[in-house]
């Protein structure tokens, strides 16, 4: 029986948190609603020290910023599938936004994720179907229910308190419905900080309710919970998000539909300043924690992913989610470049396909984030910033790659002082988004990559698009699409670039 559950992949860790909720409804005032759940009088030494803490702490929380909270402490199988239909059934038909809080044990069986009432008893793997309540079970009635926006945090946060059968640590990573967030406590796979009975909160719970107080965007939320617990646990604990959300949502709106201010070029570029200063007095240092202070500070600047990158290099993740079925997370390579690297491509013409030229890239210099091109020719940093290219020199420079994790539905925005080849000066806004993963084949071979579109658009009012194929290892993508316009919308250049060859310290990687 031991060897059936291993087989079967049961990872059994505690959830402490599943957070669904919507965005957005077509009336002035949205409706809300939240399932509350923190299980913790488990049997034995199964039992929770800060489930029951967490849910009743974040129901309060939630009711404060106008939630129709249901709240269930100590849930049985029977309960929980209660609150489940009783969530849909105040959601009905009525666009509203929807919040499941789970606080508890949780498994996960042929990468689905379940949540474990008080009242199981799992000893083998066909236990789990009938003694537990499938996450899917959540998203299902929110489905069914026609939200406009779901978020589901799943808490992975204790030791499996049934290793005796074999079971794997944490829960399955899984890709976000449409307009859902899906987030960990920590990487899927990993198991999290409980946090202790003094404490009165898991370390993940603790963050999070000090963030969804503040009125700004979700997505500033995770991004400060995340770094505040990565912090908080010296690197051992670094939860993970993954969205499909394409409208901006607001925890604490007091009920109103959020519309997030669109900021003009003068105040954005007053913000870029600002954000540059606290960049320049800490870009050189060694200091990991002076790196995450700062993306707490601006959780959503134009130079995080260039921090992130800088972070990730200083202090590497000793949290990294294993891989889903049909996606996985993956961190760019240590070194994305070395001396003597070298890259060939062929470049066509986007209108027509016609070859147009052959080139090498070789790198010819590496002097710490570094790595220079064919003698200075271009320059990028480690993480894969735009240091120097054919238009000029760029600072900060500028990531169109993400400097940390790759996870579909990511998305960022880059802005960087661009000094042109002829002397101007001028700034430069980048936005991207990694769309999909796909298998993309090219001269030098067939790749899984992710797909990365991006909208850049500079002070004299030419916008490009760019779409990636990029392989995280690598810093160069396998292949690449450039279209250039002028101010009246007329195509200036229109070029792909794919890889022909990839030499690594002079030998075929």
């Amino acid at each position: 029986m031991k060897s059936l559950v291993s087989q079967m992949r049961i990872g059994l860790a505690s959830l402490c948190l599943a957070l669904g909720m919507v965005t957005q409804a077509q009336a002035p005032l949205d409706v809300r609603v939240a399932l509350v759940i923190g299980n913790s009088a488990y049997a034995g030494p199964a039992a929770l020290t800060n489930p029951a803490n967490d849910a009743r702490a974040m129901a309060g929380a939630l009711r404060t910023m106008g939630f129709d909270v249901i709240e269930v402490r100590d849930a049985t199988r029977t309960s929980l599938l209660q609150g489940i239909e009783t969530m849909q059934q105040k959601l009905q038909g009525r666009q509203g936004a929807a919040v499941l809080y789970y606080a508890g044990h949780g498994l996960q069986l042929d990468w689905r994720n379940y949540m474990v009432p008080v009242d199981a008893r799992i000893t083998a793997a066909a236990d789990v179907p009938v003694q537990t309540v499938p996450i899917d079970a959540v998203i299902e009635a929110f489905k069914k229910a026609q939200t406009r926006l779901n978020i589901v945090v799943l808490d992975a946060c204790r030791d499996n308190p049934f290793a005796s059968s074999g079971s794997a640590k944490g829960l399955a990573q899984l890709d976000a419905p449409p307009n859902t967030v899906l987030a960990y406590a920590t990487a899927p796979g990993s198991v999290a900080e409980d946090g202790t009975a003094a404490s009165g909160n898991g370390l993940y719970t603790g963050f999070l309710l000090q963030e969804i107080v503040k009125p700004v965007k979700i997505e500033d939320v995770f991004k400060r919970v995340r770094l505040e617990v990565r912090k908080g646990s010296n690197g051992r604990q670094i939860p993970w998000e993954s969205t499909s959300l394409e409208d901006d949502f607001a925890f604490n709106t007091t009920g109103k539909v959020v519309t997030m201010p669109k900021l003009g070029d003068t105040q954005r570029q007053e913000a870029f300043a600002l954000e540059k200063a606290d960049w320049d007095r800490i870009k050189d240092s060694s200091n990991p924690r002076e790196f995450i202070d700062f993306l707490i500070k601006f959780p959503s600047g134009t130079i995080g992913e260039l921090a992130q990158s800088r972070l990730d290099r200083l202090q590497r993740p000793t949290v990294v989610a294993t891989p889903g079925q049909g996606a996985e997370v993956q961190l760019p390579g240590g070194d994305r470049f070395q001396l003597g690297d070298a890259y060939s491509f062929i470049s066509k013409d986007g209108l027509t396909g016609v070859e147009t030229s052959r080139f090498n890239w070789t790198v010819s210099r590496v002097a710490g984030e570094l790595a220079e091109f064919n003698g200075g020719e271009r320059a990028y940093t480690m993480g894969g910033g735009v240091i120097k290219d054919p238009n000029g020199q760029y600072d900060p420079p500028w990531t169109g790659l993400p400097g940390s994790d790759y996870q579909v539905g990511k998305q960022w925005t880059s802005r960087s002082n661009l000094t042109q080849t002829d002397g101007q000066t001028g700034w430069v806004e980048v936005q991207s988004r990694i769309r999909s993963r796909e298998q993309v084949t090219v001269p030098a071979g067939t790749f899984d990559t992710y797909k990365i579109e991006t909208t850049m658009r500079d002070q004299w009012g030419r916008t490009s698009k760019l779409t990636y194929w990029n392989q995280p290892a690598f810093g160069i993508s396998v292949k690449l699409t450039f279209e250039r316009r002028n101010r009246n919308g007329q195509i200036i250049t229109s070029t792909v670039r794919e890889l022909t060859s990839r030499l690594r310290h002079g030998a075929r990687a």
